[in-house]
């Protein structure tokens, strides 16, 4: 296969867990502060749950309040897609892996001011968390 994109559904059923099948490749998402990283602080690289590409650092992670984990800015723009999502009669900015298409969360424009003015609200379990020394 030459990328993740490449993969089946019935292959990424085999790889990924019920809980991060739902969310990555249904576009579920988790409850609010139930995830391992909403209050998470440590150091380190913050990677897709699906494929391992870095996405955001703990440098740009901020306490929002709003129950999943956020960041005021992505590692590399390049890295994520970005698609208008019209799901629950809302008009919002889902925010996908470039590399495998997993779902992460979405964009809204409620961030640090003093930043990027940007919150990218991203369910823990499309993340795994790769600590730093």
């Amino acid at each position: 296969m030459n990328s993740a994109k490449d993969k089946t559904e019935e292959d990424w059923k085999k790889e990924l867990s019920k809980i991060e099948y739902h969310i990555l490749r249904e576009n579920g998402t988790e409850g609010p502060f139930t995830g391992e990283y909403w209050e998470h602080k440590e150091k380190g690289i913050y990677k897709c749950a699906g494929c391992g590409t870095e996405l955001f650092s703990s440098e740009t992670k901020f306490p929002s309040g709003c129950g999943w984990p956020s960041f005021y800015d992505v590692i590399d723009k390049s890295k994520i897609e970005e698609k208008i999502d019209y799901s629950y009669d809302m008009k919002r900015l889902e925010v996908l892996c470039e590399n495998c298409g997993g779902h992460l969360g979405h964009i809204f424009i409620d961030g640090p001011r003093d930043k990027t003015g940007l919150r990218y609200c991203i369910n823990s379990v499309s993340l795994n968390f790769e600590k730093m020394d």
